[in-house]
């Protein structure tokens, strides 16, 4: 067993062997791992997957690189366990979100929850939101985007039926319009203007006003019909 104790490399050196020992502080199994896992994501949300390395995850962590290697198997071990964390983060807060009986009010709850991931959980999004050559069995952002839409779907199919039109297409606009809403999140990450609210507000607005006025059999009014 590696063992696990955080040391100051620059200048512990120079330290009488005492005091070297003095300073040292023993982690758990656990805690160390979730120290691990707070630096890797700060890096890899900073410099992405590629221009990270075990050998500064270990340095920031006052460890050395076997440490790392122990507890994830290597740099890929710890991007998985971060990218799952963040994944069911944000699907747990958008599903836990949608609580209301109004249409209109679980698309700004759907809206806030996104943007209230986004605001408290910044690292993990700019990491979920990077394109990883690391294959995820949890799968990508954009497989992560579908299981939110199908929690909208159902719901989407409920209020189409109930208006006459084709539930069959619901799966379609609950696409649409969560994608609308996470690349609209994207965006705001970096500009973060307007203010959030204001964002759910102004997302809600083109979704509502668009779905009020669904046509039940939408045409096309171009040259183009095929």
């Amino acid at each position: 067993m590696i063992d696990d104790v955080a040391t100051d490399s620059s200048s512990e050196k120079s330290r009488p062997p005492s005091s070297r020992r003095a300073r040292r502080v023993r982690m758990t199994g656990k805690e160390r791992r979730e120290q691990l896992l707070d630096i890797g994501r700060a890096l890899f949300a900073d410099k992405g997957f590629e221009g990270t390395s075990v050998e500064e995850i270990a340095s920031r962590a006052g460890v050395s690189k076997p440490v790392v290697y122990e507890h994830f198997g290597g740099k890929e071990g710890l991007y998985a366990v971060v990218v799952d964390r963040e994944m069911r983060q944000l699907l747990d807060m958008v599903t836990g979100a949608l609580t209301a009986g109004h249409p209109r009010e679980l698309l700004e709850q759907a809206a806030f929850a996104l943007l209230d991931y986004i605001e408290s959980y910044t690292d993990g999004f700019r990491i979920l939101v990077r394109d990883s050559p690391v294959a995820q069995s949890t799968g990508t952002f954009a497989s992560l985007i579908s299981d939110i839409a199908t929690q909208v779907e159902d719901i989407l199919g409920l209020e189409f039926k109930a208006r006459g039109f084709d539930p069959k297409l619901a799966p379609l606009y609950a696409q649409a319009l969560v994608g609308m809403v996470a690349l609209t999140g994207q965006w705001w990450l970096d500009v973060r203007k307007p203010k959030k609210a204001e964002v759910a507000a102004h997302l809600v607005n083109l979704c509502w006003h668009g779905l009020e006025n669904l046509e039940a059999k939408p045409r096309l009014i171009g040259h183009r019909k095929s």
